[in-house]
């Protein structure tokens, strides 16, 4: 039986019986609601101008994330609350602070992006809670609003300001009440329109449901299966949510590997990693998507999906990581380089998920970095990410594991440049054979992002740098090799 969808919006419980559940926050925001301050733009969560900011409860405490509108499904807002600039004025007309810093510091010109920028802009403030934003913070905010016409500087100016005005207050504690008593205690399936949208709350219901509907769509953050509906107009019969189960949202240390839930969030996962990666890692998070992106998407979406271009894989593979799938047959692991089988294929059997991802921890010797390279420092699809994990024994290498995306049909290792490594000292003259040997390993093609020449000279050019941060006599600093170093 379908049950109505539930959440919080205006102070007030909204149920959803008709509408499709493939319909987009955004379209049921407009077309329904008639709330046109959301706007649409690129409608594929680039541009932000559909930003608006989700309450939910995790680990029973209230957490408030901005995400784009038009790429997340609506079913998905049952049990949360729902932001939209509509929401930031006072009953008097009053404006923000976020609004009158905006307003103030002449951050608007046509006008269209700047509802996404305040929304962006107000979730900051309301994690602030009244602390003036570094620079960095705002910058990490406001990644995902990509609008030129007004320039930054105002905006940046306005993020400055806004804490400067007079406080206005939110209640966080009352919100996570009412959320509370919106919450659900089983899963529950939506039909509507000849759909189907189903919300399994535990492992073993997912278990049953995947088994039950081998071909139903699995969804997580939304931020490639989004885009199936709103720029390939495919319709989802069945669509398996898997937002509310709590056990694929957990992160544990066992065994020397981290073991990262499919559920957990890549903002959340990112925080994690780089706690035990922290010189490693943490430009990628920095630089991976937009903060919207990473509060909606998983790293276990991204390792399901498999795009040749995603930004975890290879330094995942580079380390050895493992992926957990689950059946109704039982948990199987697998080197995650093993389960990319060809472009857009996986060992991926009927009625099997991806569970966890397994990261080794950091070992003795292992020298590790990986590295974007793309046409902007923050929301841009990669021409080349690189990845290179070798383990040292004074300058002898023992082991050598390279990876790549973009040069490939999938994130593909670079075996005959790891063969010209090990065994050999890590010096100049092994460097360069290891650079030579990258054109056996790959035959990159030319796209809208870069040329295949240029994608072969700058992974060896990267494989360059990795040789100069972490060859045994003077390695040079990250301020030597980082153009952004210094931003």
């Amino acid at each position: 039986m379908s049950e109505p969808i539930r959440f919080l919006f205006r102070g007030e419980v909204r149920e959803l019986r008709e509408a499709p559940p493939t319909q987009t926050i955004l379209q049921h925001l407009r077309e329904d609601l008639r709330c046109t301050g959301t706007k649409e733009g690129c409608a594929e969560g680039d541009c932000g101008a559909c930003t608006v900011v989700v309450g939910s409860l995790e680990d029973g405490h209230l957490a408030l994330k901005s995400i784009n509108a038009c790429i997340q499904f609506t079913p998905t807002l049952d049990g949360k609350a729902l932001f939209t600039v509509e929401d930031l004025a006072a009953a008097d007309g009053a404006l923000h602070p976020v609004q009158q810093a905006l307003v103030e510091c002449h951050g608007s010109q046509c006008g269209f992006c700047t509802p996404g920028f305040a929304m962006s802009l107000w979730g900051m403030y309301i994690k602030q809670e009244g602390r003036a934003p570094a620079r960095c913070e705002i910058d990490d905010a406001l990644s995902g609003n990509l609008c030129r016409c007004t320039g930054y500087r105002p905006i940046i100016d306005a993020a400055r300001r806004m804490v400067e005005l007079p406080p206005v207050a939110f209640d966080k504690a009352a919100l996570a009440e009412r959320l509370r008593g919106l919450q659900r205690s089983h899963g529950f399936s939506y039909t509507a329109h000849g759909q189907r949208f189903h919300v399994p709350r535990t492992l073993d219901e997912l278990v049953a449901l995947r088994a039950a509907h081998p071909d139903a769509v699995l969804l997580a953050g939304s931020t490639d299966v989004g885009l199936w509906v709103t720029k390939q107009l495919r319709t989802l019969d069945d669509v398996i949510y898997l937002g509310q189960v709590e056990a694929l949202k957990t992160v544990s240390e066992d065994a020397g590997m981290l073991e990262i839930g499919a559920g957990v969030s890549l903002q959340d996962a990112y925080a994690a990693l780089c706690e035990r990666y922290p010189a490693e890692l943490s430009e990628l998070w920095q630089r991976f998507a937009s903060l919207p992106i990473r509060n909606a998407g998983t790293l276990g979406g991204n390792v399901a999906n498999g795009s040749p271009i995603g930004d975890s894989m290879p330094w995942l593979i580079a380390l050895g990581s493992q992926v957990v799938l689950r059946s109704m047959e039982g948990t199987r692991v697998l080197a995650l380089e093993d389960f990319y089988l060809g472009y857009q294929q996986k060992d991926l059997r009927a009625g099997e998920f991806v569970q966890a991802v397994r990261v080794p921890l950091p070992a003795a010797g292992l020298r590790f970095r990986t590295y974007k390279l793309a046409k902007r420092f923050d929301q841009d699809i990669s021409a080349v990410c690189a990845a290179f994990a070798v383990t040292l024994d004074g300058d002898t290498i023992l082991d050598a594991r390279i990876a790549f995306g973009g040069m490939a049909a999938t994130p593909k290792r670079a075996h005959e440049a790891e063969a010209v490594l090990r065994g050999q000292a890590w010096s100049e003259a092994t460097l360069r054979t290891a650079m030579a040997a990258l054109t056996r390993d790959y035959a990159p093609l030319s796209d809208a992002r870069a040329s295949g020449s240029y994608r072969m000279r700058t992974a060896q050019n990267l494989l360059h740098r990795f040789w100069l941060e972490t060859r045994p006599e003077n390695p040079l600093p990250a301020s030597a090799v980082n153009a952004f170093a210094s931003l």
